[in-house]
């Protein structure tokens, strides 16, 4: 696993830690492949907020397609998706040709 991943898993977490804590839930079990909306911790509400933030936190646009279990189920799934995104959007230059 890279630092990148690793540093991107840690920021989900501590980022899911604090809705779950403002819900009176304790997120410490929370590991990279724990299926976030099946454990239980987060709401439908506090999911929303997750997404806000993430959407904001890694500047990735989230399209209602994005929006799967494959793709931001697991925190390891969030950071990979995440990391895609930064890096299609590094590499995409527009041409001006159309």
């Amino acid at each position: 696993m890279s630092e990148e991943q690793s540093e991107i898993e840690a920021l989900i977490k501590q980022r899911i830690a604090e809705i779950c804590a403002a819900m009176g839930e304790d997120a410490s079990v929370l590991d990279a492949d724990t299926l976030i909306p099946a454990s239980g911790l987060i709401d439908s509400a506090g999911l929303l907020e997750l997404l806000a933030w993430y959407e904001q936190r890694f500047g990735i646009d989230l399209a209602p397609e994005d929006i799967t279990i494959d793709n931001l189920g697991t925190l390891r799934q969030m950071a990979t998706f995440a990391i895609a995104r930064r890096r299609a959007r590094v590499t995409t230059t527009p041409t001006g040709d159309h």
